[in-house]
């Protein structure tokens, strides 16, 4: 068995999102000693990552070459992580000399294995040709369909994809996705995300928060967090939040959603015509989401569609009952009725129900909450999915071998 593994990733991200955070939670488990404690091979892992130069770069380029422009907040977590981070800079959006500077870098490196995640590094990887030469493992999140750029960029990915030497992807419905789109089956792997217990929050520092958010003593909590874009269901949410008022008039709740996206302005619209100004509030993007979840009574996460979504996982380790739509992967990670209760999409009236349902039986949330706590540390631990993820790349290792015999016979 090799002692040690080579990986390259290549991530495109500004934010701390669902599969950075995976991506450093694994790079962090590679610094430390737990994968030579458990008997596996030593991770030496580096991360490729993009940021695009601002406005007036090409006029003056060396000038920002010099001053170097402030990290973006993922750049800046992976160097707080200790992470062996290398920034290709781009003036813009699909710059081919970003190609040339990619090359140059995995050429350097000569990583045993090189790992994708996003649309934007699939595409330079199999435009590069380096999945000709490395073997490429690339991670597959998801589709979404909010506009005619995602939708463009969609289609790349699916030319993109079945060159990769291993697809992962975030749950069974996504892998049946791929293999309908041109990828070999044999070639796809479900490997769910994981996710790090959170850190206790003292109680001064909850109702510190909860007097900034104006939410007195006897109001219990609904939260809801993720981008405000059509598939994750929020026009849903506000219609489930208005018939549950009419379903319980004596509750006392407020909804509190954080994120930002291209639906906010909507959203505030049918809330403001719905009457629920004074019981929902948007909150927009949270740096550090961990106190909310503390002060949370139930989370709800109303989505058309899903793969393997962090906020689920996050919910169910802090030890908050959840409400899910029973979408993508959803059911794979939360058991109904054990872990959380599901409902289908599109569906307020049963949404509305199990919300009143959790929040006014204190012994179903408590159920619902220890077993999930249990079950995120047996099965999505970033422990367990970085074991899962380096057998994958000691099956391609010989895939390796093969391909680098083959550039000698070539030359």
């Amino acid at each position: 068995m090799r002692s040690t593994i080579k990986l390259l990733c290549v991530i495109e991200g500004t934010t701390v999102n669902g599969p950075a955070k995976n991506l450093l939670n694994f790079c962090r488990l590679a610094r430390s000693s737990y994968f030579q404690d458990a008997g596996l091979p030593r991770v030496e892992g580096s991360i490729v990552t993009f940021h695009r130069l601002g406005k007036g770069a090409e006029e003056n380029g060396q000038r920002r070459q010099q001053m170097n422009d402030p990290p973006n907040s993922f750049v800046a977590a992976a160097r707080e992580a200790g992470v062996d981070l290398q920034v290709i800079k781009e003036r813009f959006r699909f710059e081919p000399q970003v190609i040339s500077a990619l090359r140059r870098i995995v050429a350097k490196e000569s990583p045993d294995v090189i790992q994708t995640h996003m649309i934007k590094s699939h595409f330079l990887l199999k435009l590069a040709g380096l999945g000709k030469r490395y073997p490429w493992v690339a991670y597959h999140h998801g589709y979404t369909t909010t506009d005619l750029k995602m939708r463009a960029y969609n289609r790349l990915n699916r030319w993109s994809l079945p060159s990769a030497t291993r697809v992962i992807t975030v749950c069974q419905a996504f892998a049946n996705q791929l293999s309908r789109a041109g990828v070999r089956a044999d070639r796809i792997t479900v490997c769910h995300n994981s996710v790090v217990a959170p850190r206790c929050v003292l109680s001064d520092e909850q109702q510190t928060l909860k007097h900034r958010l104006g939410i007195t003593g006897d109001e219990l909590v609904v939260l809801s967090v993720g981008r405000l874009s059509s598939e994750k269901g929020y026009g849903d949410l506000l219609n489930a939040i208005a018939l549950l008022r009419e379903l319980a008039s004596e509750l006392k709740f407020k909804l509190v959603i954080a994120g930002e996206g291209p639906e906010r302005q909507q959203l505030e619209r049918v809330a403001h015509r719905s009457g629920l100004s004074a019981r929902v509030l948007f909150i927009g993007h949270v740096a550090d989401i961990t106190p909310y979840y503390a002060i949370a009574d139930t989370v709800a996460l109303p989505s058309h569609s899903e793969g393997s979504p962090n906020v689920l996982l996050e919910a169910m380790a802090a030890g908050v009952p959840v409400v899910a739509t029973s979408v993508g992967g959803v059911p794979e990670i939360a058991i109904a009725e054990k872990s959380a209760l599901l409902v289908p999409p599109r569906d307020p009236r049963l949404f509305a129900a199990a919300l009143h349902r959790l929040l006014t039986t204190p012994e179903l949330a408590q159920t619902l909450s220890a077993n999930a706590k249990a079950r995120v540390a047996t099965h999505f631990s970033p422990e367990s999915h970085a074991q899962s993820l380096i057998r994958i790349y000691q099956e391609l290792l010989p895939v390796g071998a093969e391909l680098a015999e083959a550039q000698l016979v070539s030359i």
